[in-house]
């Protein structure tokens, strides 16, 4: 771990964006350009305290979970991240890695969405980054265990994440999980996060297993998406698929129409925010 030069490039790198690049108030006038260190600590998801530590060249070897949160809050390209992670001691994650770096363009988006809810999620179902909308009408993924926030291996073994969706809605659910799953597997030969993933829901039981015989096969597509939400009520929302040029990551947008009942609890729900 480099971490002079770590310390160097985190601040370097804060001082380059602004709170509007991020989608974040201006807040009170500023000293010195660029975020400030509670702000990207609040994006990261860490304390104020260990993220000075690391500008500071005195904070601990961070993980690479921890990595991947500063590399999606300070908005870095691929090759930066690759940087980070080096510069911490760490060999960076494959590019189909559990990780899931996000391009900044769809951070970007993700940023302006402030009363809609919008996720980003890979090929395989990873939950990659979601916004404050989408915490609060799905649950906040981002307080889960990386290796929880796959959104086919919830779908099979959490049943409170069934439980958001109606019980009529449920097979067509599933069937789009494992036909999505079969896409994505085909388009990633020999990859190793692909295989373990397929044998983790095999080991699931009957149900993935029987559907995944089927050989059904679809991309996530756009639709209609019904949720039962424990706050606010029901929520009919159309849901908008934008993927990247290879089909790797997905932007998620739902939807109200506008003056309807459902857009009235959305907009209820950005004020009381996620469940407890």
């Amino acid at each position: 771990m480099d971490r002079a030069a770590l310390a160097d490039f985190l601040t370097r790198t804060r001082a380059r964006l602004t709170p509007a690049d991020l989608g974040l108030p201006p807040g009170a006038r500023r000293r010195t350009p660029g975020l400030r260190r509670e702000e990207v600590a609040q994006l990261a998801g860490l304390s104020v305290d260990y993220y000075a530590r690391l500008e500071q060249r005195r904070g601990p070897q961070p993980s690479p979970q921890l990595l991947a949160s500063l590399a999606r809050a300070l908005r870095l390209s691929e090759d930066e991240r690759d940087h980070l992670f080096r510069l911490a001691g760490h060999e960076p994650p494959r590019r189909h890695g559990p990780l899931g770096h996000v391009r900044p363009g769809l951070l970007l988006v993700l940023d302006r969405l402030h009363d809609t809810p919008a996720q980003v999620v890979s090929d395989l179902g990873d939950v990659l980054a979601q916004n404050a909308m989408a915490a609060a009408v799905f649950g906040d993924v981002g307080a889960l265990a990386p290796e929880r926030r796959n959104l086919l291996l919830r779908w099979f073994t959490e049943p409170d994440v069934r439980a958001l969706f109606p019980p009529e809605d449920h097979e067509d659910l599933t069937r789009a999980h494992v036909a999505s799953l079969r896409a994505a597997r085909t388009a990633r030969p020999g990859d190793r996060r692909a295989a373990d993933l397929l044998e983790q829901l095999l080991a699931t039981g009957e149900e993935f297993t029987a559907c995944w015989q089927r050989h059904e096969v679809a991309r996530r597509r756009s639709g209609r998406k019904r949720v039962l939400h424990p706050v606010v009520g029901p929520l009919d929302l159309e849901c908008e698929v934008l993927a990247t040029a290879g089909e790797e990551q997905l932007l998620l947008v739902h939807t109200a129409a506008p003056g309807s009942e459902c857009a009235s609890r959305l907009d209820l729900l950005r004020v009381v925010g996620a469940p407890v």
